[in-house]
């Protein structure tokens, strides 16, 4: 909101400096983002046209003789409204302007001496748009003003504009007049309400217009009166002035004296040509189903049903508080106008504007919910100035039709008790009554404290609360002593799951892989896009739901982060690599939903990134599985990996995980993604993923004792050998590692090769196992390794059927 002090001293004194008078504002809740000083220009001054005559060799150019305040020059212009005697804005030689010819608004450009058809030209006289008041450049710009030609331009339009941030609560604060009665409380000064007292004459106002409120909801109030005989022309300077100071153009005098009342008061109206209203009957009623309209703007627009129109019996001419209709606009030919000033329903007007894609100055105030006591005042005052400046009789009385003039609350009571208890403080009653009545609130005491009358420009006041923030932010709140907290600082209680999962989520972003968040929220037939196991709870359903996409909470993270991995296969060749950790929730019928956390992540695409050194290799079993070996090491615990089947993985190449610390729990799943449901998330290359329960891993994180995480180096030398064993195919390799481990001897043991095929007996694979053998004591001998080593064989052979490879 643009704030001219020239237009705000109209209203209040101003007794402070603007940084002053700013910082004062910003404390009180008014924001003031920054003060501009407007029109401080070198080198244009007010200059007096002395005579004007033709160009020698130019039909459309005339040589214009300017006096500066110092002497006379000539200069070329071709403006056709240039006359002799008018006071204009002169720039002489060095002068900065905008450029009118440019593409660039922001474009500038210096006058240099210049021959224009052959005739030095001594500087210019300068239109609106080349001053960077407004987009007009058909004439030059005529002052108004008694100022003597040669004082700088600045001193004569220049003015100081505060530009104000206004939170959604304060539309009052949309007029000037809002921001004056601000100034006025904070700084004690008297506050001058704009007169609207006019004369009228006769007939009566209802024999010449009638209004009908067919949908009272939307349009809680709507007042008009009827001005004949009025004389549509160019606004005064004056006025012309006001309108560009608040960023507008100056239209005619009628549009512009809506707009002027607009920015004072902070109630949008709207002018009708009178006689292009049929019978001179104006209705307000919702629209029908694709009915049409043109808008000022030329624009034909198709309407709802919900959209509130302005209409007479034939046809609408105007969108409700959104815009005119084309078909009923003041221009050069009106001579009756009949004058709107309405209450319409804030939520509806801003729909209407948005799904139309019509914002305005008006919509903007009327979608913050006005009070239907504003636009009887602001109808008056808008009267009030087309009479004076556009002339013509005003009828008499006005057209007030108030359907809600019952449902507005109207006054608000606040306790002493409430006060002290929210502010924390005592508070004179004579200060808190004069603030309020500073304010405009009428007050009256009671026995426990405050009856207030709220005043007809303040939509935000309802609950005793806001009464309490208007008298603290006038007081100030640097004012209301501070009382520091008492009682015994909380002690730090610790969180074992949130650690756990911060450090599961370092642990995989090390590892390579990037984290995603998605909605909590989903719907049934996205989740069904991913087989979930049997005897999987219900959905908890939302009451009140954002949208049908998310309807229910979500029961899996697949889901989502197989959405992410379709995303991101569209438009990236590179590895993907994503996990999330996330709630997921079951209904078990009666009671509160279950809720956990689960960590969920996918490979897809090549597993690192292609080169010369480093052949593509799609992601595969071993990259999900080293995932989840990385978030063990990372819990010092190891796990282990038994064949499993999952509804929404390859049978074969699917693996549960226990870890033996944690008492051989079960702590997920990970295995590769089956084709059909890829091809529902429209996925072609091998996906892997990896499920873990966060429950299951702290558990995990709990088990682990210091021996788990901490050993002594040893100073003796280690041994390796290398083990080829004949076995049964169905028999996992995990359990051949656990066999060797068992020996006291045995620091580690891993699967080197598997081989499976030609050469081998049916049903039969080669497993190469690397085992390392040290002791903690001595360094060991051959035959005491070769010893430990048969042992393990007998095991093997014993236990899994196991025999060395021939």
């Amino acid at each position: 909101m643009k704030v001219p002090l020239s237009w705000l001293k109209d209203y209040v004194d101003i007794t402070v400096s603007p940084e002053e008078l700013a910082h004062r504002l910003t404390m009180a809740g008014t924001e003031v983002e920054k003060i501009e000083r407007t029109a401080d220009w070198d080198n244009v001054v007010v200059g007096h046209v002395h005579a004007v005559n033709p160009h020698p060799n130019a039909d459309r150019l005339r040589l214009v003789t300017v006096f500066n305040g110092s002497e006379e020059v000539e200069v070329v212009c071709g403006a056709p409204n240039v006359a002799e005697g008018q006071t204009i804005a002169y720039a002489s030689i060095g002068a900065v302007l905008r450029d009118a010819y440019s593409e660039d608004p922001e474009a500038t450009k210096r006058l240099k001496k210049s021959k224009i058809r052959g005739v030095e030209s001594q500087g210019m006289v300068c239109s609106e748009k080349e001053l960077g008041l407004s987009d007009e450049h058909e004439g030059i710009l005529e002052l108004e003003t008694e100022a003597t030609p040669g004082t700088p331009l600045g001193e004569v339009l220049g003015d100081i504009v505060l530009e104000a941030e206004l939170t959604p609560n304060r539309p009052d604060c949309l007029g000037i007049v809002g921001i004056a009665r601000e100034v006025a409380v904070l700084t004690g000064q008297e506050l001058r309400l704009p007169p609207v007292d006019y004369a009228e004459s006769s007939p009566g106002v209802s024999s010449l217009a009638s209004v009908r409120i067919d949908d009272p909801d939307l349009c809680p109030r709507y007042t008009g009166t009827v001005i004949r005989g009025v004389k549509i022309a160019p606004s005064p300077g004056w006025l012309a002035d006001r309108i560009r100071a608040i960023g507008e153009r100056p239209i005619n005098n009628i549009v512009d004296i809506t707009n002027y009342v607009m920015f004072e008061l902070g109630q949008p109206l709207h002018a009708f040509d009178y006689d292009r209203v049929k019978n001179h009957e104006v209705i307000v009623r919702r629209a029908a189903a694709g009915e049409k309209i043109t808008t000022l703007d030329d624009q034909e627009r198709k309407l709802d049903a919900d959209m509130l129109l302005i209409a007479d019996p034939e046809k609408g001419i105007g969108l409700a508080g959104v815009m005119g209709g084309a078909n009923s606009e003041i221009d050069d030919s009106t001579t009756n106008v009949f004058l709107e000033s309405a209450t319409f329903n804030g939520p509806n007007n801003r729909r209407t504007s948005s799904t139309l894609g019509l914002r305005s100055q008006a919509t903007l105030r009327f979608e913050k919910g006005l009070r239907s006591g504003l636009s009887e005042i602001a109808l008056r005052r808008a009267t009030k100035l087309i009479a004076e400046i556009a002339g013509g009789e005003v009828a008499t009385g006005i057209i007030d039709e108030h359907p809600g003039k019952d449902s507005e609350q109207q006054s608000v009571s606040l306790s002493r008790e409430k006060l002290s208890r929210v502010l924390g403080t005592e508070l004179h009653e004579e200060q808190v009554t004069g603030t309020l009545e500073a304010l405009g609130f009428s007050v009256t005491e009671t026995a426990d404290g405050w009856s207030t009358n709220i005043p007809y420009w303040r939509p935000d006041v309802t609950l005793p609360e806001d009464l309490i923030e208007e008298i603290a932010r006038i007081i100030g709140y640097d004012e209301i002593p501070v009382t520091p907290p008492a009682g015994r600082v909380p002690t730090w209680q610790p969180r074992p799951e949130t650690a756990v999962r911060d450090r599961i989520a370092d642990a995989l972003v090390r590892a390579g892989m990037q984290e995603i968040i998605s909605y909590s929220a989903t719907n049934e037939d996205d989740e069904n896009k991913i087989p979930l196991a049997e005897g999987m709870l219900d959905h908890v359903r939302l009451q009140n739901a954002v949208s049908a996409d998310h309807a229910v909470l979500r029961r899996t993270l697949r889901e989502s982060v197989l959405s992410a991995v379709e995303r991101n296969l569209r438009t990236w060749r590179g590895p993907v690599a994503l996990f999330e950790i996330g709630h997921v929730f079951g209904s078990a019928g009666e009671g509160l939903p279950e809720e956990k956390i689960m960590v969920t992540g996918v490979f897809a695409g090549p597993s690192v990134e292609p080169s010369w050194t480093d052949p593509a290799r799609q992601a595969d079993f071993y990259d999900a599985k080293g995932a989840v070996e990385v978030v063990l090491s990372e819990l010092h615990a190891e796990g282990q990996f038994a064949a499993a089947v999952d509804p929404a993985l390859v049978a074969g190449r699917t693996a549960e995980i226990t870890v033996p610390l944690a008492g051989g729990a079960r702590i997920g799943v990970v295995g590769e993604l089956s084709a059909s449901a890829r091809e529902s998330f429209d996925i072609d290359s091998p996906v892997v993923m990896f499920e873990l329960e966060l429950d299951k891993l702290v558990s995990v994180a709990a088990a682990v004792g210091p021996a788990d995480i901490y050993s002594p180096i040893v100073r003796y030398q280690d041994s390796e050998r290398d083990l080829a064993l004949l076995i049964d195919r169905s028999v996992p390799a995990a359990d051949v590692v656990a066999i060797a481990r068992k020996n006291r001897l045995v620091t580690s043991a891993s699967v080197f090769d598997v081989f499976e095929g030609k050469g081998l007996p049916e049903g039969k694979k080669s497993l190469a196992v690397r085992i390392v053998y040290q002791s903690p004591n001595k360094t060991l001998t051959a035959d005491e390794i070769s010893k430990s080593e048969s042992g393990i064989l007998r095991a093997l052979e014993h236990q899994l059927g196991a025999t060395l490879r021939a």
